[in-house]
């Protein structure tokens, strides 16, 4: 029972499987005999699974995968850690608020693509650059989320807090920064999922590896089975990450746990 509990999760991709198993009768049944050159655009799953299995093989798959991965961390640290403590400083004092907020506003409806020109000519076509991009891309969801943990600490608790004798330090990083972990948490992860987004379109304009450069690299050869076989990827490493951080949080929050 326990075995069978523990891979109940499994259900969990029923309707992916019924997605799947459409989009072969489709691709791998009807449109050859309807419109063959629907194949070559989108092709069935089997076709991409022997091309995923073939950059497996290669080392290919793993060495993009890596290059993009590598990217995309080095930026959401960054971004996390500047935008954790700003994110505190604005939703701690009103004054320092006030000041950032008309900034923010600006900056923040800012596709992060629209730096993509700035970004290559300060830092030139390369890792950088590419960083650069996602970091953007990353810094806001995880900036506005602390704000608004901060802002919504309980201020019964600060109350609490004030009438047992903790200064204003104490009340912020032991009080306000647990209440508002799990704001700062669904910032990070909402922020890792739109740094992938820009992630790719950085690597299209101005890298020669990673998932985004391949896809790229395979539409001049309308090898349509490897542009899937790296949008897949990057499905499965944003949700195999998002599960890392959801575990992270259990464990950083056992109260949260239980209060779900």
């Amino acid at each position: 029972m326990e075995l069978l509990r523990r891979i109940a999760w499994v259900r969990n991709f029923g309707f992916v499987a019924i997605v799947v198993i459409v989009w072969q009768f489709f691709s791998g049944y009807v449109f050859p005999k309807t419109h063959p050159s629907f194949v070559t655009l989108m092709p069935p799953p089997s076709a991409v699974a022997v091309a995923a299995y073939q950059l497996v093989v290669t080392g290919e798959l793993g060495i993009q995968a890596w290059a993009s991965f590598e990217r995309e961390m080095v930026a959401f640290i960054a971004a996390a850690l500047t935008a954790i403590p700003l994110g505190m400083a604005m939703g701690w004092w009103r004054s320092f608020y006030n000041q950032m907020i008309p900034l923010t506003e600006m900056l923040r409806p800012m596709p992060p693509l629209a730096w993509i020109p700035l970004g290559i000519l300060w830092f030139g076509v390369g890792n950088t650059e590419n960083e650069f991009i996602i970091f953007l891309a990353v810094f806001f969801p995880v900036l506005i989320n602390t704000i608004a943990g901060i802002r919504s600490v309980d201020l019964q608790m600060i109350r609490a807090a004030r009438s047992l004798g903790a200064n204003e330090s104490a009340i912020l990083f032991r009080v306000a920064w647990n209440a508002a972990l799990p704001q700062i948490f669904t910032g990070l992860r909402v922020g890792f999922g739109i740094g992938w987004m820009a992630l790719v379109a950085a690597e299209i304009t101005g890298a020669r590896t990673g998932l985004g450069f391949l896809m790229w690299d395979s539409r001049n050869f309308l090898r349509t089975d490897i542009i899937i076989t790296c949008m897949v990827t990057i499905g499965f490493l944003g949700l195999a990450f998002d599960q890392v951080l959801l575990l992270l949080m259990r464990w950083a929050l056992p109260w949260w746990r239980e209060a779900r």
